[in-house]
């Protein structure tokens, strides 16, 4: 029969099995614990005295994928989105590309929008807020006017793609801060820049300038300028850097195109940077193109610490193994 909630009694542990903590596995050790930072140190002291748990280890197997990937002639390529150019990382993406740090950056479309105006104005981002309801949101000329122009001679010319045309105008009209543009950069050092545009999702898309076959068919040479890049990522690294969906989805496609076509991934390391986990990014950036074949990292934090944190590390590494 079922005992009735009134024949309830409380259990008697008397009888219980014990075991010693010494003999007990545990996955904390004293020896991964942090070390104070003294006041003077270096930046490699700081780093050295990081806890060795969760995501102070995945920083330090990012940094050493990263560095060991540069020093051996590999290829880094940093996926992004429009974000970490919003946050002031300009300067820090510039000079990691002046080092020599990456093979290739591919941006969505709102990131060649926000370097251009960094290049023109050296500002940027429109509270959008404040603007939409009086219907002048997005309606900067310069912007538009720049990038489409841009777009026009490039296709007219049917030589390069949406990233290097641009790039390659900043650096023709000599814009005012050329010097804080990622395209501008790129494009002096002969690296690939490829934009990946979703029509209808940046401000530019609805300027009567804009001309979407021109558009799509520069983005598109772009898409499969990416896949060569993507071909050489055995045992290199790719960072998608604060891209939700665009970037992801364009990496899954072409790890897909470059395996169909027989290039070996083997030794890939993926590296996600955002602000949380999302499932996109987890799928199709750290699980998905390293199963059986790499690994997969995530570094969970703003931008604006964790881009840093992650190039000086590499730096740090660098100048140890030089």
């Amino acid at each position: 029969m079922t005992a009735r909630s009134s024949d309830w009694k409380p259990l008697d542990f008397e009888g219980l099995k014990t075991g010693s903590l010494k003999d007990r596995p545990s996955k904390v050790a004293f020896d991964d614990f942090g070390r104070a930072w003294i006041p003077g140190e270096s930046f490699a002291a700081f780093l050295d005295k990081l806890p060795r748990i969760l995501a102070s280890e995945q920083l330090r197997l990012a940094a050493a994928a990263f560095a060991t990937a540069v020093e051996a002639g590999r290829t880094v390529i940093l996926g992004m989105g429009a974000h970490p150019i919003k946050v002031g990382l300009n300067p820090i993406l510039v000079d990691a590309i002046e080092r020599g740090l990456l093979s290739g950056l591919a941006l969505n479309g709102a990131g060649i929008i926000h370097d251009v105006e960094v290049a023109l104005a050296g500002k940027t981002s429109e509270d959008v807020a404040a603007h939409l309801d009086g219907g002048t949101f997005g309606t900067a000329r310069e912007t538009a006017e720049f990038i489409h122009g841009a777009v026009a001679s490039a296709y007219r010319k049917g030589s390069v793609g949406l990233g290097k045309a641009v790039g390659l105008r900043l650096i023709e009209e000599n814009v005012p801060y050329a010097r804080l543009s990622v395209l501008a950069a790129a494009a002096r050092r002969g690296i690939p820049v490829t934009v990946h545009v979703a029509v209808g999702t940046d401000i530019i898309h609805m300027h009567p300038a804009m001309d979407g076959a021109a558009t799509g068919a520069l983005s598109h040479l772009d898409f499969k300028l990416f896949c060569r890049l993507v071909t050489t990522l055995k045992e290199g690294v790719f960072i998608n850097l604060g891209s939700a969906v665009i970037l992801p989805e364009v990496f899954l496609k072409a790890v897909s195109v470059a395996r169909n076509m027989g290039f070996p991934l083997e030794g890939i390391t993926t590296i996600n940077m955002d602000f949380q986990r999302q499932y996109r990014t987890q799928a199709n950036v750290v699980e998905r193109p390293t199963m059986r074949t790499g690994k997969g990292i995530v570094l969970i934090g703003h931008h604006e610490i964790m881009l840093p944190l992650l190039i000086a590390a590499v730096l740090e590494r660098l100048s140890k193994e030089s």
